[in-house]
């Protein structure tokens, strides 16, 4: 993916959210749930963001959208720094950016027919007729597999594969260029995960659209990513091509992950890291590298120096003192 251009580039993002305490509710600590975090993701791939609950991966998605306000960093799109735009350029730019949530009933309206709750963003951004919404709102439910009686329904007629092919279609209505996947199969059932998963490569294929798709499950991610990320409180920690990070994990928590997926052989046995002790908190990170109080490795200079992400071999950044230059 080198080669390609890069679509996004995420430089020293940070979102903190503010702790309030007392009557007059001043601020007294902050949740550091993105804290100065970069990557990039090039143009036609799936970048997938893994880590445990709460290190700020879905944080990350919403921040590059503008759903939540960063408090720092750059976020650029096509060379376009999304945290400076305001109104109508804004405006413009969700068009190409969009959004599949992780609840899919959650995202809709359960007053609305699905039909109705697709077109909304195409007479938002007046695209061309009511008639032509019509007719693209009824091509787009065809092309994640659902019929154009259904446009009449309600959210609630739906089951839960199908809502998360109505909001993959309501992402789709836009023709974007990005879009995040926050979690899109992790409420659904195992039988469906591969269905919707089969059904989001299909459409990158055919629209020639970029991924960044947030995920806990690394089995998920190993079937649909180009790149893995991986999350640890608020830092990243480790990026590579996928196949390269699941032969050779070089961060220790990388590695525990790994170790945790399971195997669908009973006579084959992995080896388990078992990581000791809880997740420090966000509100008051660890000095030096955040993953040290749990790392069997850890060495004097992890708990007083935080080490930088940086290139060990081509394609592949970690943030460790072990590794080796």
């Amino acid at each position: 993916m080198n080669n390609a251009r890069p679509l996004l580039e995420v430089q020293n993002l940070k979102t903190y959210f503010p702790v309030r305490a007392g009557l007059l509710q001043r601020v007294v600590g902050w949740v550091k749930a993105v804290d100065d975090v970069s990557f990039t993701v090039y143009e036609g791939e799936t970048l997938g963001l893994v880590g445990e609950s709460g290190c700020g991966k879905t944080t990350v998605g919403r921040s590059i959208l503008r759903l939540i306000e960063p408090n720092a960093g750059r976020v650029l799109f096509e060379g376009q720094d999304v945290l400076r735009l305001r109104g109508r350029e804004l405006k413009a730019l969700r068009r190409n950016m969009q959004i599949i949530f992780q609840d899919p009933y959650g995202s809709l309206d359960p007053r609305l027919p699905i039909g109705e709750s697709i077109i909304e963003g195409l007479h938002i951004h007046g695209i061309g007729t009511p008639q032509e919404r019509y007719q693209l709102m009824l091509d787009i439910l065809r092309k994640v597999g659902l019929e154009s009686y259904h446009a009449r329904r309600y959210p609630h007629e739906f089951s839960g594969g199908q809502r998360q092919r109505i909001g993959i279609a309501r992402a789709l209505a836009l023709r974007p260029k990005f879009i995040v996947c926050d979690e899109p199969v992790s409420a659904l059932d195992v039988s469906i995960q591969s269905q919707v998963l089969n059904l989001l490569k299909d459409l990158q294929q055919e629209f020639g659209l970029t991924y960044l798709f947030i995920a806990h499950n690394l089995s998920v991610v190993e079937h649909i990513s180009d790149r893995v990320a991986v999350m640890y409180l608020g830092k990243m920690v480790e990026i590579a091509p996928r196949q390269e990070i699941f032969r050779s994990p070089l961060h220790p928590y990388t590695k525990a992950l790994l170790s945790a997926i399971p195997i669908p052989n009973p006579k084959v046995r992995r080896e388990r890291m078992i990581l000791k002790g809880d997740v420090p908190s966000p509100l008051n990170p660890p000095r030096g590298c955040r993953f040290h109080p749990r790392c069997p490795w850890a060495k004097d200079i992890c708990s007083q120096e935080e080490p930088p992400l940086r290139e060990v071999s081509p394609g592949h950044q970690a943030a460790c003192w072990l590794i080796e230059s």
